[in-house]
C-alpha cells in the first residue's frame, strides 16, 4: 500500500515530538497508592527507625569519644598521682621516724634533773624545826626504759578519699615513789610541810604513812614518814637557766 503525504511538514513535527508523558495517568496511579494505609505506614516506620539508627549512632560515636578521652586522662592522672602517693608515703616514713627520734630525745631530756627537781622542791617545803633523816625512792629514769610505739591510727572516710593521721610515738615512763623520813618537834610543821609538798608541780599524792613519837639526843621528837609520787609538769612550767661557772 502507497501512501503519499501531502502536508510533508506535519509528519516531520510528530515525529520530532517523540513519546507524549500521561501527566493524568501519573497522577491517578499516586492517588491509588495513597489510598493504601499499609504501604505508608510501612515507609514511614522504614523512614523514622532510619532516622533513630542514625541518631543513636551518632550519640553513641560521641559518648564513645568523650570515655575514651576520659579513660586516657585517667589512666595519666592515676600514673602522675601513683608517684606522688608513693613519694609522700617515703616522706611520711621519714617523718614519723624523725618523731619518735624527738619523742624519745624529749622524754630523755624532760627526765635528765628528776633528783635536782626532787631536792629542790623538799629544801623549798621544809619547814623550821623540822630535818630529814633520810630521801628513798623506787622507779628507773626515762633512759633506762623500754619505748613504746602507738599503731596508726584509723583512717577517716571523706568521699573516695582517706586522710591519714600522722603516727605518733608514745615513750613508757616508770612511776617514781618518794619516801621521806624526818623529825620535827612541832606537828603543826609536819602540816605545812605536806601542804607545801603537795602544791609543787613535781610532787603529788602526799600522804602521812607513819607518824610516832620517839626520842632524838635526849629530846622528845615526831618521826614521820611521808610517801608521794614524782609527776612531770608541763615543759612550759619548768624553767632552765644556763649553768654560768667562772674559772679562776
Amino acid at each position: 500500500m502507497i501512501e503519499i503525504n501531502l502536508l510533508p511538514g506535519a509528519r516531520r513535527k510528530a515525529r520530532r515530538a517523540g513519546p507524549s508523558f500521561d501527566l493524568a495517568g501519573s497522577l491517578a496511579s499516586i492517588r491509588e497508592r495513597i489510598r493504601q494505609p499499609w504501604l505508608i505506614g510501612s515507609v514511614a516506620v522504614a523512614v523514622i527507625a532510619l532516622a533513630a539508627i542514625g541518631l543513636l549512632y551518632v550519640q553513641q560515636t560521641r559518648r564513645e569519644t568523650k570515655i575514651n578521652e576520659a579513660l586516657e586522662k585517667a589512666v595519666q592522672d592515676s600514673t602522675r598521682f601513683a608517684s606522688v602517693l608513693r613519694e609522700r608515703e617515703k616522706a611520711e616514713a621519714r617523718r614519723d621516724t624523725v618523731l619518735r627520734a624527738l619523742n624519745l630525745i624529749r622524754a630523755i631530756d624532760d627526765d635528765r634533773f628528776i633528783w635536782p627537781h626532787i631536792m629542790d622542791e623538799v629544801n623549798h617545803a621544809l619547814p623550821p624545826y623540822t630535818w630529814l633523816v633520810s630521801l628513798g625512792y623506787s622507779g628507773l629514769g626515762q633512759a633506762q626504759t623500754a619505748i613504746q610505739t602507738l599503731a596508726p591510727a584509723a583512717a577517716s572516710d571523706s568521699g573516695s578519699k582517706k586522710k591519714r593521721k600522722p603516727l605518733g610515738t608514745v615513750v613508757m615512763r616508770d612511776t617514781i615513789r618518794l619516801r621521806v623520813v624526818g623529825n620535827t618537834v612541832d606537828i603543826q610543821a609536819l602540816t605545812r610541810f605536806m601542804k607545801q609538798l603537795e602544791s609543787s608541780p613535781f610532787l603529788e599524792q602526799v600522804q602521812l604513812a607513819k607518824s610516832e613519837r620517839s626520842s632524838d639526843n635526849g629530846k622528845e621528837v615526831t618521826q614521820f614518814q611521808l610517801d608521794m609520787l614524782y609527776t612531770r609538769p608541763d615543759p612550759s612550767m619548768i624553767k632552765r637557766v644556763p649553768l654560768a661557772v667562772s674559772v679562776k
